[in-house]
């Protein structure tokens, strides 16, 4: 074939992926495509050496009771906050106040927005990082050279009364549904905030980035995870951190989640109703590293979707994130540079994000290559 003729069926099949592995699924894909797979080392099991690595046994993370912040037992939970945050840079929550219809009915509505028709899903795909609804698959499509197993719906959602106008109409239920989710997740985060501020021996009181933080940013992104034929070589999502400060994760019952600990990828044991919260970027910067983003990826399989919504909170996009002055002195020195989003949204157009790239450009010391 002549690379005349060549040059549209490539075009053709980079659109087929472009409208996302849902619909690539609902067309009755049997094999994972070229476009899909990862090289050797960065799937999920692979062979090396003729020697078989297989994922670790399953990590169960600290557990915080959320109830028991507001009680005698606080100072012995900020500690196991301070701990979790410092080994493992995530934790899940337990007995929230959100266990019963409002998460429940999060991920039900969810379900359903992604089995809508491909036209409608599709209304709502856009490149346009700053829009308020974006439909789109894989991590960075625009960037991506491997794609990843996934779709996904985000939403910014503060202020919400900005924002809702936006939001799918269909389902009918969908932006009733979510918006309560996002105000309750809203009002979590603020809770979270005081106890970490409080973790790091900070008074959150009058403190000018705990202000901040009440009105920042807030994005909720729904993410589908359809069943994969070929499981073992392709990724729901791709080792990443997260820019933010906090995300607070709600997942169904499927396990997916894998976060590097004591470099191994080990498997995330889902709690049914919990959230799992992990540190952001922006929290690294802001506690001067003492508080770490780790590294995080998704496995699919062969038989269950998989639904998760993270729900990504942050300072306001205007504002400078930089580590606390109250943290700062002649011993502790900042080790990061001021940031802002613009910033992290000019990285991330110019390049494929890998790893914690863009959180290490931001060390003071660092060479960018």
């Amino acid at each position: 074939m002549s690379p005349s003729m060549i040059a549209p069926v490539v075009e053709e099949e980079n659109k087929k992926y472009q409208r996302g592995v849902k619909h690539l699924c609902e067309t009755g894909v049997t094999k994972v495509p070229t476009k899909y797979i990862w090289p050797e080392p960065d799937r999920p099991i692979f062979t090396k050496s003729d020697k078989l690595i297989k994922p670790k046994q399953n990590l169960k993370l600290p557990i915080i009771d959320f109830a028991e912040l507001f009680g005698p037992t606080r100072p012995h939970v900020l500690r196991t906050i301070a701990e979790a945050c410092e080994t493992y840079g995530f934790f899940q929550v337990v007995n929230h106040g959100m266990e019963g219809d409002v998460s429940r009915n999060m991920i039900e509505v969810c379900k359903r927005f992604f089995e809508l028709p491909y036209e409608e899903r599709s209304k709502y795909m856009t490149s346009d990082m700053s829009a308020p609804v974006r439909y789109g698959t894989s991590f960075n499509q625009s960037k991506d050279n491997v794609f990843c197993w996934r779709d996904f719906l985000k939403l910014l959602a503060h202020p919400l009364p900005d924002y809702l106008p936006y939001w799918p109409t269909s389902p009918s239920d969908f932006r009733s549904l979510a918006a309560t989710y996002a105000k309750e997740t809203k009002e979590m985060f603020g809770m979270m905030v005081k106890a970490i501020l409080e973790s790091l021996e900070i008074d959150g009181d009058g403190d000018e980035a705990a202000g901040e933080l009440e009105e920042g940013s807030q994005l909720v992104v729904v993410n589908c995870y359809p069943p994969c034929p070929e499981p073992e070589l392709t990724l729901g999502m791709p080792p990443h951190s997260d820019y933010g400060f906090l995300t607070l994760l709600l997942q169904d019952d499927v396990e997916g989640l894998q976060i590097l600990f004591r470099d191994e990828w080990v498997t995330v044991d889902p709690i049914p109703g919990s959230f799992v919260v992990n540190v952001g970027d922006h929290l690294e910067i802001f506690s001067n590293g003492r508080y770490k983003s780790v590294l995080h990826r998704v496995l699919v399989n062969s038989t269950k979707p998989r639904i998760s919504v993270a729900s990504l909170h942050s300072f306001p996009f205007t504002s400078v994130v930089k580590p606390s002055p109250k943290l700062i002195d002649e011993q502790n020195p900042p080790k990061y540079m001021e940031t802002d989003f613009s910033t992290f949204l000019q990285y991330v157009s110019s390049r494929e994000p890998k790893w914690k790239n863009f959180l290490e450009s931001r060390k003071i010391g660092h060479r960018l290559k």
